[in-house]
């Protein structure tokens, strides 16, 4: 028997969470503005959402659309504000014009960190080049996850990569978990979780409304039994 897969919701608000939770969610990513992929979501909803669950929650910096950072010292301010709201896990990536990663970016955001556990999310399937952008930021504290399709277009077209990182697990600069996300449906999930990957990320699938509705237990539950029978 396989390990329980994690399973990771995003939530926009309380209801949302509180939804994703009851559904199985282990863990939720919480941001704003999914018109534009995901922003930084305001301190008060962290706060809020905080007291209304007691599952994991990652948060979002991210300014603006797009993969460059943009206003490092605003983001460096903004990850002490959530911090003061209760944030101990993030999600963030920046990349650099010629597509390989902005390390500098990178490394005085994780410095405001102090520490806490975040995740590299999908500028990674934008990445001149995958396998560098990993041993770059292999050292980087606090780094355990990369949220990745395997491909900018989906799991779909993705699913090949995912499952040769998943192979090299445990080799320098792929230490951290496989968080797969984007495009990803439930047809997909045995293959990955054969290949070893445990870890599992839903936003619209979350939601039989689109994202103009809220994230419903039932679909979230769906998606629980059916990584739970996948590791049977």
């Amino acid at each position: 028997m396989s390990k329980r897969a994690v399973l990771e919701v995003i939530a926009l608000d309380v209801e949302d969470a509180v939804a994703a939770q009851a559904g199985g969610a282990d863990r939720l990513e919480l941001v704003t503005e999914m018109a534009a992929d995901g922003l930084t979501p305001a301190p008060a909803t962290v706060a809020a959402i905080r007291a209304a669950v007691d599952i994991e929650l990652r948060v979002m910096l991210r300014l603006a659309d797009g993969f460059a950072a943009g206003d490092v010292d605003r983001l460096v301010g903004v990850a002490g504000e959530l911090r003061d709201a209760g944030a101990d896990q993030f999600v963030l990536g920046f990349l650099a014009e010629d597509g390989g990663v902005d390390l500098t970016s990178v490394e005085r955001v994780v410095g405001a960190l102090g520490g806490c556990p975040w995740t590299f999310h999908r500028a990674i399937d934008r990445a001149a080049d995958r396998d560098a952008l990993r041993k770059q930021l292999a050292d980087l504290p606090g780094l355990d996850t990369y949220l990745t399709a395997g491909a900018a277009s989906g799991v779909d077209d993705g699913l090949p990569t995912l499952l040769a990182e998943a192979a090299h697990g445990g080799e320098p600069g792929y230490e951290q978990q496989i968080l797969v996300g984007g495009g990803l449906r439930l047809d997909h999930v045995p293959r990955l979780r054969a290949g070893g990957i445990e870890a599992f990320h839903i936003g619209g699938a979350a939601r039989p409304d689109g994202w103009q509705g809220p994230v419903s237990a039932d679909a979230v539950a769906e998606w629980r039994t059916t990584l739970d029978d996948a590791a049977g």
